[in-house]
């Protein structure tokens, strides 16, 4: 046999394991394409619907066959939210509540992150179990505890009393959060600032919070995603609709005989703005401050 024989043999017993290996990519690639398509296609759908149903005529969502775009296109529905001031004022309430409780929970999260981030004191260990058990306590076996609390202060039907109760549930994660972004900054920074004269304060606020941006951006936008979605305690610690958020605004359009279903959609798109918008600004630092203190360098 001559050798021009034994190393065309070769050769292909070394093409036929690298075709059936770039056979079996191709059809990983494919598998992974249709998946992700058919995520889309399930995520995007009932997005795509309530927007649909949005500008269609209340007695035109059921109707059959279903058409996810209508010839009776109609703005009735956004008209009816943003000229009456009852449903504006849900808008605003939650503006009120969700930029406030923000704020409170960045500056309260960046205080504690640093401490317990840069100083050792007795019951760290404790009070980090403590913070991270209430993330595992149910909200719901809250509500009649809450309930009791504000009224007993007086907070019952206030914004205070929204404002400190989403701030029970923002704050834990908001901790651990900046804890661990805190974690990954050299503590070099700190004494080097220090070492010219500055404090603990200035050291906190002139160097460490400028380069922490990625990670207050994203506490930030977890936090007001967080209480502006809230519905079980804005149902429960409120009384009068002067003081109801979106969520209970959309659910208040559901009256004992009939459902607005297309104002109902309308106002759950214009709530949806708002985190959208805020996604959109500041996707680059989200993602890359939910990510940057998983690793410590």
């Amino acid at each position: 046999m001559s050798n021009l024989t034994l190393r065309g043999r070769r050769d292909e017993k070394i093409d036929a394991p690298l075709g059936r290996r770039a056979g079996k990519k191709t059809l990983l690639k494919v598998g992974a394409f249709a998946a992700l398509v058919i995520g889309a296609l399930y995520a995007g759908l009932p997005v795509l619907w309530m927007l649909s149903t949005s500008f269609k005529a209340n007695g035109e969502v059921f109707a059959l066959p279903p058409k996810l775009i209508t010839s009776g296109f109609s703005l009735d529905a956004y008209t009816a939210i943003l000229t009456d001031p009852s449903r504006l004022r849900f808008f605003l309430n939650s503006y009120i509540v969700a930029i406030s409780v923000t704020l409170l929970t960045l500056v309260t999260a960046i205080l504690a992150a640093y401490g317990f981030s840069r100083y050792e004191f007795p019951g760290k260990r404790l009070i980090n179990v403590v913070i991270v058990s209430v993330q595992a306590v149910p909200p719901i076996t809250l509500v009649i505890p809450y309930f009791g609390l504000m009224v007993a202060l007086g907070l019952y039907n206030t914004y205070p009393g929204l404002i400190l109760t989403h701030m029970v549930f923002t704050l834990p994660y908001a901790i651990i959060m900046m804890t661990a972004y805190f974690n990954t900054l050299p503590r070099e920074l700190d004494e080097a600032a220090k070492v010219d004269g500055a404090n603990a304060w200035t050291a906190l606020w002139r160097v460490l919070v400028p380069i922490s941006i990625p990670g207050i951006v994203a506490v930030g936008v977890y936090t007001f995603m967080i209480s502006w979605n809230e519905f079980l305690f804005a149902l429960t610690l409120t009384r009068t609709d002067a003081m109801r958020t979106v969520p209970i605004g959309i659910q208040l359009l559901m009256g004992q005989h009939s459902f607005e279903w297309n104002q109902m959609m309308a106002m759950s798109i214009l709530g949806s703005i708002p985190v959208l918008l805020l996604f959109l600004l500041f996707q680059r630092s989200f993602i890359g401050g939910l990510t940057s203190g998983a690793v410590k360098d």
